[in-house]
């Protein structure tokens, strides 16, 4: 039981540790989602400055008529016993500025459930949460992205083992990106 524990203990530091470095808004101010929000739409950790994407693609969305959004991913680092995705999101609305619109938005007004899946074991990877059961990625409602403009987002999910040499990657109610390499 000791063991567990202090594993338990183990990963909480590093998603602590994780969430500080990647500025996320699950350790944001919890008084004010939209400056937590800010912080966490320009944080990106293992890609600093990254925009060169693995893959990327342009897909409908229901927020405008005729719009559409750019996903990319960015990479997917192992640090540890975690996996930080790092994605970038950039709204194509055709009538001009439309306001900042969050990545709810984008996706129908649906959360973006990101997850990994993994070919080889059969797995599905969910974001992870900390202690207060709140998710380790940017917040899906209070980042704000510009039209025409990318912005960066994040997810960290427990590391594929190293067998692992790939995973596909689902984001929003938008095609799996396949083959996504998994940096060690």
């Amino acid at each position: 039981m000791a063991l567990s524990h202090r594993a338990m203990a183990v990963a909480v530091a590093a998603l602590l540790l994780t969430g500080g470095v990647t500025g996320c808004s699950a350790f944001g101010n919890d008084s004010d989602p939209a400056s937590a929000a800010a912080g966490s739409a320009t944080g990106k950790a293992g890609v600093d400055n990254a925009t060169d994407t693995v893959a990327n693609g342009t897909f409908a969305t229901p927020a405008a008529a005729g719009a559409k959004v750019d996903v990319g991913i960015l990479g997917l680092k192992v640090s540890g016993r975690l996996a930080t995705l790092n994605f970038q999101l950039t709204p194509r609305l055709p009538t001009g500025d439309q306001g900042a619109l969050s990545p709810y938005d984008l996706n129908g007004k649906h959360v973006l459930g990101t997850s990994l899946i993994d070919p080889v074991n059969l797995k599905r990877y969910v974001v992870v949460k900390d202690s207060r059961g709140r998710e380790l990625a940017t917040d899906d409602l209070f980042t704000k992205l510009t039209n025409n403009q990318p912005g960066h987002l994040n997810a960290t999910f427990a590391a594929p083992p190293e067998n692992v040499k790939s995973v596909d990657v689902q984001i929003g109610s938008w095609p799996t990106f396949r083959n996504i390499p998994v940096e060690r």
